[in-house]
């Protein structure tokens, strides 16, 4: 028996996500929505869950970054080859996209674990020549074209990727959501839950609407208003038909415009946050719906430099899989910690030099900053006050490297990555500052890794989660950011990383962020290097045996999938 056909008979959990981080030659992922989807899927593998993940093909990718001359991004398509890593399936179906067959085919990845075992994804296609041209395109992009293309491609993957399923065999008892791209899954499973003998006149009455929240588990990630996808619903009707009538979807998911989170969040029997505070700001933004926490976690052993990873596996070999075990690295020998660091950090400037050119020092602190370029994480809230910084670097040298894309229609994002270009040359010959072009798994694993101190400036309560730092602790990176997220959960200041407490909140971060690294972090890292790797020691045993995805999916099975 095949290892699909395995995988077949036993999955009984499908993860829907629009994007997934499976290796940093498959352009299927955006940032950290899709990097937590594969370490999702890396930590089912592991601890030998039965699932199925089902996402896009993307085969152009998201965006390919290139960083001007005068420091603006030029976004391209960043395409990648399906051959190499996934095999086309023979069942295609089709579904009714402006009132025509649009045929999907699904090609399959294995994204498997050292134990050996394996989970599958279906990336769905659309790129066959049963399509017409302009559908053929519809898989093409990640978060690309206008209000039309998405509302397509959540067709192909909610309701395709559900068809699809089932012409492969796929038997499932739950449907996870993760974020409200894959809401329109629920409708096919409405379907299916029609009440033949009902009265027509009353919508909701037509269907089984506990059945299929008994199905359905619903993960929504962001607090900001404007990362719900909203569709006018003469677009749905032009695009959708009369898949589902229009007063059914008006009651579940919104009156004037279709709002996938609303449809989710009625149709999903367990919803849940990414952290403590997300789940609080949730229930704020829609009252009267139990909303839960889950907090997010990474995969330690992706995420783990190798130079670490050889430490833990000379104490506890199995580390990787019960990464619980990382409580006890702060009994590791403080030699063989900094110099576990120094590789890593030796790694990273090398990268830099490669990628870049510029030539930075190991025995100076490195600041790591690096995730989507977008308004609310303020990226540029270290550069807030020039003078004051270089008053700082001139007192206590420190590097600074930069990376992160922007979504090519982010106008705020764009024009943060083009300040940096400006704050780059004012600082020159004062502090060293580099942009890193085409972040990537590749180069974020390389970042959060081989920094000394990982910056993290969100608008509170705007970042749902976050990830990078957790694997930064991993690496014993310290964490210096807003308590927002996750890091209100992680911090113990002075001991895991710091806080960057502003006066008032949101505001006052700049002047809080400032007294931070002028007053604590940068003295003790040159005046006190026994006590900055006790900190590395600590952020490595505290934060790493609970902020991993093995935890995450171990809470996910007992509380949502088997309820």
């Amino acid at each position: 028996m095949t290892f699909f056909e395995r995988s077949v008979r036993r999955a009984r959990i499908a993860y829907f996500s629009m994007e997934i981080a499976l290796r940093p030659e498959v352009h299927t992922y955006s940032g950290g929505l899709g990097v937590l989807a594969g370490d999702t899927a890396r930590s089912a593998a592991d601890l030998d869950l039965p699932m199925v993940f089902v996402t896009l093909l993307s085969e152009q990718g998201y965006v390919r970054q290139e960083i001007s001359p005068r420091g603006e991004q030029e976004s391209g398509p960043n395409p990648w080859s399906p051959t190499d890593w996934a095999k086309p399936l023979p069942q295609m179906v089709a579904v009714q996209i402006e009132g025509r067959d649009v045929w999907i085919r699904p090609w399959l990845y294995a994204v498997e674990c050292p134990l050996g075992h394996a989970v599958p994804v279906l990336l769905l296609d659309t790129d066959l020549h049963e399509n017409e041209p302009p559908d053929r395109r519809i898989t093409d992009f990640l978060y690309g074209g206008d209000d039309a293309y998405r509302l397509k491609q959540e067709i192909v993957l909610g309701i395709g990727g559900r068809l699809i399923l089932r012409a492969l065999g796929f038997e499932i008892e739950k449907f996870h959501l993760n974020e409200g791209h894959a809401a329109l899954l629920t409708l096919p499973l409405l379907r299916e839950a029609a009440r033949r003998d009902a009265d027509s006149s009353e919508p909701l009455k037509q269907y089984d609407i506990g059945a299929v929240r008994d199905r359905c588990v619903f993960t929504t990630h962001t607090p900001v208003e404007a990362g719900f996808d909203k569709f006018d619903y003469e677009l749905v009707r032009t695009i959708l038909g009369d898949y589902i009538e229009l007063a059914t979807l008006r009651a579940l998911a919104g009156p004037t415009r279709l709002n996938m989170t609303q449809l989710a969040l009625n149709l999903s029997g367990y919803v849940n946050g990414v952290a403590r505070r997300h789940a609080e700001t949730a229930r704020q933004m829609f009252p009267g719906y139990e909303i839960t926490s889950i907090t997010n976690g990474v995969h330690v052993h992706t995420w783990t430099h190798r130079a670490f990873a050889d430490l833990h596996s000379s104490r506890y070999p199995n580390w990787a899989h019960e990464p619980e075990s990382l409580a006890f690295s702060d009994q590791l020998d403080d030699a063989s910690v900094w110099n576990a660091h120094q590789v890593a950090k030796a790694e990273l400037l090398a990268t830099l030099s490669t990628e870049t050119g510029a030539h930075l020092r190991d025995d100076v602190p490195l600041i790591g900053y690096a995730r989507r370029m977008t308004a609310y994480k303020r990226p540029e809230l270290v550069f807030s006050d020039i003078e004051r910084l270089s008053v700082i670097a001139q007192k206590y040298p420190f590097q600074i490297v930069l990376a992160g894309l922007a979504h090519p229609k982010d106008e705020g994002g764009a024009k943060a990555i083009a300040a940096f270009h400006r704050h780059i040359e004012r600082l020159d010959g004062i502090a060293q500052i580099v942009f890193l072009p085409g972040y990537d798994m590749r180069l974020s694993a390389t970042l959060v890794a081989g920094c000394d101190i990982w910056l993290n400036t969100p608008l509170p309560p705007l970042e749902a989660s976050g990830t990078s730092g957790m694997k930064a602790a991993l690496n014993g990176v310290l964490n210096l950011s807003v308590l927002d997220g996750w890091w209100l959960e992680g911090c113990v200041d002075g001991v895991t990383g710091w806080s960057i407490e502003g006066t008032p909140p949101g505001p006052g971060d700049g002047l809080a962020l400032y007294a931070k690294l002028e007053d604590v972090v940068l003295p003790l890292y040159y005046r006190d290097r026994p006590g900055w790797v006790w900190m590395m020691k600590q952020a490595i045993s505290k934060i790493g045996p609970l902020f991993n995805s093995h935890r995450m999916m171990s809470r996910y099975v007992t509380e949502a999938y088997a309820r």
